[in-house]
């Protein structure tokens, strides 16, 4: 699967099958992790086998379960966590996606299990991604129309519009979609707005805004 692809067919997917993550799957999604590591500088880590952070009233009342694998996306305190935490994570969720598995980004339905992840007096555990093999496959999310996100015109570049289609692909919390795309002399701004996560989402818009415009076309401004 393509990664264009499997940014169309991704669905946040929150009931899981027993199907534990066999031995190949781990070992790429630990390449990319590793990746990712030495990218952004942030300490993301991979947690197998471990049910408890979802066993809880909240994880429950956020219809999850099953879940017993995720992604914790850790990081030094710094002012860009957040961003760089939706950036890189969303890369591994669309691996994950290519590798034929079901992810579900959580930012408050789970419980802290201090064993299964370090982070460090300097570092904080920002969200987590669920991932596994779904019951289902998810639904798409209603989504705002590329004129209510950007300037987007009918002179617009081709790759600005592709852009910005495939930032509206990208999971916000809450479905908000709070972000601002602007282009201009091939140069983009983007901008999150006000709520919760929306620098959390930045970061994820801007992934799947590169996917999609092509990172030879444009420079971030």
């Amino acid at each position: 699967m393509g990664i264009m692809q499997a940014m169309k067919n991704r669905h946040s997917v929150r009931q899981y099958t027993d199907k534990p993550l066999d031995g190949q799957i781990i070992k790429e999604l630990q390449t990319e992790i590793d990746f990712c590591n030495k990218q952004s500088g942030l300490h993301i880590q991979l947690v197998t086998n471990e049910p408890k952070a979802f066993d809880s009233f909240m994880a429950h009342y956020g219809k999850f379960s099953g879940v017993k694998n995720y992604i914790a996306l850790i990081g030094k305190k710094r002012s860009k966590l957040d961003e760089l935490c939706g950036y890189y994570g969303e890369h591994l969720v669309l691996k994950a996606q290519q590798l034929g598995l079901n992810t579900c980004w959580v930012a408050m339905s789970y419980k802290k299990i201090p064993d299964a992840f370090e982070a460090k007096k300097d570092e904080k555990l920002t969200v987590v991604i669920a991932l596994g093999y779904g019951q289902n496959q998810g639904v798409a999310h209603k989504s705002k129309s590329a004129e209510a996100v950007s300037n987007v015109t009918v002179d617009s570049p081709d790759w600005f519009r592709s852009g910005v289609d495939a930032a509206l692909l990208a999971p916000t919390a809450m479905n908000q979609q709070k972000f601002t795309l602007t282009h201009e002399n091939g140069k983009v701004s983007a901008t999150a707005g006000f709520g919760f996560y929306t620098k959390l989402d930045l970061g994820i818009v801007k992934y799947h805004f590169e996917l999609g415009a092509g990172k030879e076309n444009f420079l971030w401004k």
